[in-house]
């Protein structure tokens, strides 16, 4: 039994236009292409496509994930291994998802009480937060992930870690701005993009259509979704369409 493209997107949940990127990037040929030039995928290629998917989710890059692919030989060994690896990855985000819940009912208390928020141990602000997963999911855009490495090499572990906390302050604030009803394309909402854009540029100049990539990324990468719905559910599509909004109004 053979699948079309579109059948194959629609129970991957990966839209037709990645599955012909794999495609070209060798690392899922379909079983054959029809006469209407439409691709075809059988049970081999469907399970080939899971490996792909799970290794995406769990952070590695297209290249290093081609690498893995061509070396394995067994598939049940190799998906043993991708489990443990997911199970791995289920522990981070539940520890972020705490690590976050905390900081929330926290800061909720404070305000009622009207004092400012203490925060007698600030590592625990952190828990759970990789600082890698940002490098690692720049693989995407291998200008920007080149300039990323780059700068990582010369920073020292303590601006490293600076620089993720910062980040990640962004994504909490984009669910502060959320949750107040900010629509994406709201001057607050924008300010923000406009900060994270900067930060991209300050690396190497980064076009309008690269920069719209990058907002869908956060979507369809699932380490970046993840990240994102841990803080706030839909703050991942809210990052992708303020990123939209800015390159329209500010890029295009």
């Amino acid at each position: 039994m053979d699948w079309p493209i579109a059948e194959v997107a629609r129970m991957s949940g990966v839209t037709a236009r990645t599955l012909r990127h794999y495609d070209e990037l060798g690392l899922l040929p379909p079983a054959r292409i029809g006469a209407n030039g439409h691709r075809y995928y059988e049970e081999r290629q469907i399970l080939r496509l899971q490996q792909i998917l799970v290794l995406r989710a769990l952070g590695v890059g297209l290249t290093e994930i081609g690498r893995i692919l061509s070396e394995q030989v067994d598939e049940v060994d190799a998906l043993r291994g991708h489990h443990r690896r997911l199970l791995a990855e289920r522990d981070r985000l539940d520890a972020l998802a705490g690590t976050v819940s905390r900081t929330i009912a926290e800061l909720e208390q404070s305000r009622k009480d009207g004092h400012p928020m203490t925060i007698n141990r600030p590592e625990n602000l952190f828990e759970g937060v990789t600082p890698s997963h940002y490098e690692d999911n720049m693989r995407d855009f291998p200008g920007i992930a080149e300039e990323v490495g780059r700068r990582a090499a010369t920073m020292s572990q303590a601006d490293a870690d600076a620089a993720h906390r910062e980040r990640t302050a962004q994504m909490v604030r984009l669910a502060e701005l959320m949750a107040a009803g900010h629509s994406a394309d709201a001057d607050p909402v924008q300010a923000e993009v406009d900060i994270q854009y900067r930060a991209l540029t300050e690396l190497r100049p980064v076009p309008a259509e690269e920069y719209r990539a990058v907002g869908r990324s956060v979507v369809d990468n699932a380490t970046w979704r993840a990240a994102y719905e841990a803080i706030a559910p839909g703050l991942a599509a809210y990052q992708r369409d303020a990123i939209e909004a800015y390159t329209a109004a500010r890029l295009d």
